[in-house]
């Protein structure tokens, strides 16, 4: 698939993941929706790479790679997501992770030497500067109460996760690891983590049968999770983690339509000039038209690697 393809399909399906999750707050704990979602999404691909018959067989230390990718990823990152949606709208929360992209540069500059362009450093700034106007209290009016800073507090660590997460992907997939069967695996680590976790804090598995939950689980499942990770993730191999980050620019776009119409965001002050300060930091740090293919090392496409004894997938 295209670039372009790559990043419709992340900007779609994750801009409208936002509103889903608050879909999944009731008698099911946060938490353990999260390590339900990512459990599902492992066995339907791991399924599918057996049906295809790609190769899952990895070394330790590659299988110590991905329990990390996948506890950044898919347990500390969501639980931080899922916890801070009980306690802000989603349109926001999805302004507050764009803070990915520019997290991403600076993570890629510190830990593979990309370089980072003096557009890119005004960009930095500028998104920082709007996450900041947006966390100022009255800035955005009635958001401010009810759980609203540690909403913030859980929201931050997600990003930080979430990037720690990508640079991790990167360096995995500089190294031969497959995007799909390293997804699987992946996300049966974060899944088993976050299990493991909700059991040391006495959260009970309780099920949800209604509707409402089902069908958000399967979407998140399935359209979250794996088809908008395996997108997104091939898209940081080819590129580098940096210039895959700006996906986060339109993604908040879709998600605060959606949270408006849905959830009654109601816009203040602090809202529209923070969002509009982070979408443009977020724009800045686009590289220049045509370089998009010039990132830091790019590894080949999935599927397009020379197969070794060791690993054929």
């Amino acid at each position: 698939m295209s670039n372009l393809s790559l990043y419709l399909i992340s900007v779609l399906i994750w801009g409208s993941t936002w509103i889903a999750i608050t879909y999944q707050y009731g008698r099911v704990a946060p938490e353990v929706s999260v390590a339900y979602r990512f459990g599902l999404a492992s066995v339907l691909l791991l399924a599918w790479c057996l049906l295809r018959g790609l190769n899952l067989r990895f070394t330790r230390r590659e299988h110590g790679w991905l329990a990390l990718q996948g506890a950044l990823m898919f347990g500390l990152n969501y639980v931080c997501v899922y916890l801070a949606e009980q306690r802000i709208p989603s349109g926001l929360m999805a302004v507050i992770f764009s803070l990915l992209s520019v997290l991403n540069l600076l993570g890629a500059r510190l830990f593979f030497g990309t370089p980072l362009p003096g557009k890119a450093l005004w960009g930095v700034a500028i998104g920082i500067t709007g996450v900041a106007i947006i966390c100022l209290p009255g800035a955005a009016g009635a958001l401010h109460g009810g759980g609203f800073g540690s909403g913030l507090a859980f929201a931050l660590v997600g990003v930080v996760a979430a990037s720690f997460s990508n640079l991790v992907s990167q360096r995995n997939q500089r190294h031969g690891l497959p995007v799909v069967q390293g997804n699987a695996l992946g996300m049966a680590y974060g899944a088993c983590f976050v299990a493991l976790s909700c059991l040391l804090a006495g959260r009970p598995f309780a099920m949800d049968p209604s509707l409402r939950y089902l069908s958000s689980l399967a979407f998140l499942a399935v359209f979250g999770s794996i088809l908008a990770f395996g997108a997104y993730l091939t898209l940081v191999g080819r590129i580098g983690a940096g210039r895959a980050g700006y996906a986060m620019v339109a993604i908040p776009v879709v998600a605060l339509l959606l949270s408006t119409l849905l959830e009654g965001l109601q816009w203040r002050w602090g809202l529209a000039l923070g969002t509009a300060l982070c979408l443009t930091g977020n724009a800045l740090v686009l590289p220049r038209k045509g370089s998009e293919t010039t990132g830091s090392d790019p590894v080949p496409a999935p599927g397009t690697q020379k197969p070794t004894a060791r690993m054929k997938g």
